[in-house]
């Protein structure tokens, strides 16, 4: 069959490992959308955003790819209730410059339940990652905070979605990766805060034991997270710079949603610059930063809390041609401290370092999706320059430590999971499947789930 949609070789995800051909539909309303899926033929069908995935989750190789940005409309908003109803193409971006810091009756003011590291994210995108955030101690997940949503699967229906309405479709589509069907528009629920500036504190801690020592102490800060150094050894493993943050009360200061990115980097350079002497320094830059006493405050305004990346544009392009990839794992509190410590000495005995190295406890909140990567313990965040085969050989390492110790890996930083560290990570993955889409597929899928995604499809085909 010749398709009668457009070919792309520049759909990417943002870890700019991956290099694949898709067929592109650019749907302007959820009518269009339908008309998209009838007329696919066999081609599986898998949605994008903003491609902010890092790995393959987002990808389609030989397939198409429904872009969602063209559904961007805001549909209405209750300034009385908080609830929030637009179509799944609109952007966090787009909702902190139109409905955040409106005014709550109780006083505050109008914010995001949970936000990721960017706002340059679709709704969408956010509930098919379930994202989480620096506050999931108490808030949880993004998918805590949609009351419902409308799904367009393969055959042509249209099916609202909530926890009492198909709630087991509810529940695989929340971190579900977009392989339920296209999400056209969704509900949500906004959170009241005393204001958009934030009281914060950062501190240097010497070792894990002393970030341990100051994720207990600060319950009472709703955002936490720490940066830790991964190239550190012996008595310093494990040290770093923990930054807590909370919404000041009685601040009525008016902050301005953030604008485009003040930097941005134009171009892929021959090399990417950061490699291990740049890191050793930059490390050694972030952990005295804060000077002889090891502590700052500050009142911020909430995007240089939530989105300090976010100021430069295309910041992946610093690793090269290449591209980078991210690794994040989560596992479980008992053993936590011993399981970290074993993965930081891993990367810091292989000098394959990491520059965006995050460390931070979660809470224990039931996931709201089959496939959420959040639960409690403690999650580290890295990302490697591809330097190929040594790259993959560490975080084949890296996965033993975390499969021992009962963790998990996050599917939406992921690029090359093997399906056995899935399918032990994700123990509802065979009942995710039953919910999957025929007609749906990605990269992702096909590598883990195997021959039950290749049966689906051609069932569908």
């Amino acid at each position: 069959m010749v398709s009668v949609f457009a070919e792309s070789r520049a759909h990417r995800a943002w870890g700019r490992v991956h290099r694949f051909v898709h067929h592109v539909a650019r749907p302007t309303s959820p009518a269009a959308a339908r008309t998209v899926l009838a007329r696919r033929g066999q081609l599986a069908v898998l949605p994008y955003g903003l491609g902010r995935s890092y790995g393959d989750s987002c990808l389609n190789p030989g397939g198409l790819l429904v872009e969602t940005r063209g559904l961007d409309r805001l549909l209405a908003f209750d300034p009385a209730s908080g609830v929030l109803r637009c179509e799944a193409g609109v952007t966090l971006a787009e909702l902190l410059g139109t409905v955040v810091g409106r005014p709550a009756p109780d006083g505050g003011v109008w914010f995001l339940p949970v936000s990721p590291g960017t706002r340059f994210v679709t709704v969408g995108g956010a509930i098919a990652n379930d994202v989480h955030g620096k506050n999931h101690e108490r808030a949880g997940s993004f998918g805590h905070h949609v009351r419902a949503f409308g799904l367009l699967r393969s055959d042509g229906r249209i099916l609202r979605c909530a926890p009492q309405e198909n709630a087991e479709l509810f529940a695989a589509t929340i971190g579900g990766l977009g392989l339920t069907g296209l999400i056209l528009e969704a509900e949500l629920q906004l959170v009241s805060v005393p204001s958009l500036r934030l009281e914060t504190e950062d501190i240097r801690f010497a070792d894990l034991e002393g970030f341990y020592r100051l994720a207990a102490e600060s319950k009472d800060w709703a955002y936490t997270v720490a940066w830790v150094d991964c190239l550190a050894r012996g008595r310093a493993l494990g040290r770093g710079v923990f930054s807590r943050a909370r919404h000041l009360a009685g601040s009525r200061e008016a902050v301005r949603p953030p604008g485009p990115p003040r930097l941005s980097i134009p171009l892929d350079p021959p090399c990417s610059p950061l490699n291990s002497l740049s890191l050793r320094l930059f490390n050694a830059l972030l952990f005295h930063r804060l000077g002889p006493g090891g502590r700052r405050s500050a009142i911020r305004p909430y995007p240089a809390v939530f989105y300090p990346l976010d100021s430069i544009g295309a910041w992946n392009r610093l690793y090269g041609p290449r591209g980078f990839w991210q690794y994040q794992c989560v596992v479980p509190p008992d053993g936590a401290p011993r399981t970290i410590a074993r993965l930081l000495e891993t990367i810091s005995g292989s000098g394959e370092g990491s520059f965006l190295a995050v460390l931070k406890t979660m809470g224990d909140v039931p996931a709201p999706g089959l496939l959420s990567f959040p639960m409690a313990g403690t999650t580290l965040a890295l990302d490697f320059p591809n330097r190929g085969a040594a790259t993959l050989q560490l975080l084949a390492r890296l996965d033993r430590i975390v499969l021992e110790a009962g963790g998990r890996l996050y599917p939406a930083k992921d690029g090359r999971m093997p399906a056995d560290v899935f399918r032990a990570g994700h123990p509802n993955w065979q009942r995710f499947t039953e919910w999957v889409d025929p007609g749906f597929s990605s990269a992702f899928w096909r590598r883990v789930a195997g021959a039950e995604a290749a049966a689906r499809i051609a069932r569908a085909a």
